[in-house]
């Protein structure tokens, strides 16, 4: 029961955040003001906190990026092409289908999941995963859609997607972490009380915000396809993303880390994305919101099935 005692407050926060907005307690778009402050300030400054006090030797660890980086690629390259061979779908369709499955919310869910049950040591590899899918993924994705829209030959498109990846909070965070602490540098006390004010923030912030926005309307169309995609998220991804780790033989607090990103719901950003290329909108928003649903329960029987790990990792 202990896993059970320590995921079940997480997810209540979600629940009490939906609560809070079905219920017009607080205003649903108070929901826009929480995310952009857990974004901008709250995860950045743990992000930096946490990778700036840290060895450099700790930071490349191959076996969680090959582990998660690895199943994120490959659930995504399957669902693209099944999408593309079986239903015969055009590559922007194929490349939202895939995002969809794979394209996970390491930054508001996992990091905030692992922080509250595992606390700072289990931000760095949370870390990792984010700046993996804010550098990796996001701009992959991006550059698929510019193909299958025929802008990528403009040099234009390239310096802002360079510029968004570069000036992302996550990453420009993380990036000045690294700097940090391969320079040897210490971190002032005051310094470190400072960024940890603004650190403790993320976890309320992220969770109540998630379950403010969430929408149960946004379930009502594409139901059979985003079922689907759902699946092969909060299941099939951190089924292939343990097989990983047990091959490489990642050590337990980073294998814990690995599927607790690897079974989170879908990104926002998928939806954003979305949004900017008029490409299944309504599919994107009703795998957001069933994937958000979902893992309450899937999220917490994975943990409960890796709580063998998570008693060595704690």
């Amino acid at each position: 029961m202990e896993v059970v005692d320590l995921v079940l407050p997480v997810f209540a926060v979600i629940v009490t955040g939906w609560l809070a907005g079905q219920l017009g307690y607080i205003s649903r778009s108070l929901a826009d003001g929480l995310v952009h402050f857990a974004y901008n300030v709250a995860m950045p400054a743990l992000l930096f906190v946490t990778v700036a006090q840290e060895p450099a030797r700790h930071l490349l660890e191959w076996r969680f990026l090959l582990a998660f980086g690895g199943g994120s690629i490959l659930c995504f390259v399957l669902v693209l092409m099944a999408v593309r061979v079986g239903w015969g779908r055009d590559l922007r369709s194929g490349t939202m289908f895939g995002m969809s499955a794979a394209m996970t919310n390491t930054g508001f869910v996992a990091l905030p999941v692992l922080h509250a049950i595992y606390g700072q040591p289990a931000v760095l590899p949370a870390a990792i995963a984010t700046l993996f899918v804010a550098a990796v993924m996001f701009p992959l994705n991006v550059v698929l859609l510019e193909i299958g829209s025929g802008r990528h030959g403009s040099s234009a498109s390239a310096t802002l997607l360079a510029k968004q990846i570069v000036l992302n909070p996550m990453v420009l965070s993380t990036t000045l972490g690294l700097i940090w602490t391969i320079a040897g540098l210490p971190l002032p006390a005051p310094m470190v009380a400072y960024l940890n004010i603004f650190a403790g923030a993320l976890t309320p912030c992220a969770l109540f915000a998630i379950g403010l926005g969430l929408s149960v309307d946004g379930l009502r169309s594409n139901l059979a396809a985003s079922a689907v995609l759902a699946a092969v998220k909060l299941v099939i991804m951190p089924l292939v993303v343990y097989g990983l780790c047990v091959a490489v033989g990642l050590n337990p607090l980073y294998t814990v880390a690995a599927v607790v990103c690897g079974a989170v719901p879908t990104a926002k950003t998928v939806y954003i994305l979305a949004g900017e290329y008029k490409v299944e909108e309504p599919l994107v928003a009703a795998t957001v919101s069933m994937t958000t649903l979902l893992s309450v329960v899937t999220l917490l029987g994975w943990l409960y099935a890796l709580s063998g790990l998570s008693a060595r990792a704690g």
